[in-house]
């Protein structure tokens, strides 16, 4: 079965410049990474769920905080590499970051160590210029953005 995840675009403007929110993946085997694999606030749908809830949802998990009450404007969808198929939606808004808190899963680390370890799901989220979100995003997620722009 093919999985699928639902997020939220949150960008705003600062003069003529275009920010995007991002998060960067917590965990052992990103602590170290930083170009291509920021993501939007995304996660995987719960059963039947709508898409648009399960991206509202996910947000919250995500950040500690609601997304912005904007308008969604659907962006569609994209297929990443693992196969995994991420439905998206852009909302205006700014957020002020200072709260962000994530919720935790939980893996062996180190591996094959038996010793289990919880870590955030996301360890940080910043705002971007368009520029940097286009290095700093997951390279399938980059066309939510090139979306993004064609429809402000």
């Amino acid at each position: 079965m093919v999985k699928e995840s639902a997020g939220i675009l949150v960008y705003k403007r600062e003069g003529s410049e275009l920010e995007v929110l991002l998060v960067h993946p917590g965990g052992p085997l990103y602590s170290k990474k930083d170009d291509g694999v920021w993501s939007l606030p995304k996660g995987e749908l719960d059963g039947d769920e709508d898409h648009l809830q399960a991206a509202y949802r996910e947000f919250e998990e995500e950040l500690g905080m609601p997304a912005p009450a904007a308008e969604p404007r659907e962006l569609g969808s994209i297929k990443q590499k693992s196969g995994k198929t991420v439905y998206a939606w852009a909302v205006e808004g700014d957020l002020d970051l200072s709260g962000f808190t994530c919720n935790t899963f939980t893996m062996e680390w180190p591996p094959k160590s038996g010793k289990m370890q919880e870590f955030p799901e996301c360890d940080r989220a910043e705002w971007f210029s368009a520029q940097t979100v286009r290095q700093k995003l997951n390279e399938a997620q980059v066309e939510f953005l090139d979306r993004l722009e064609q429809s402000i």
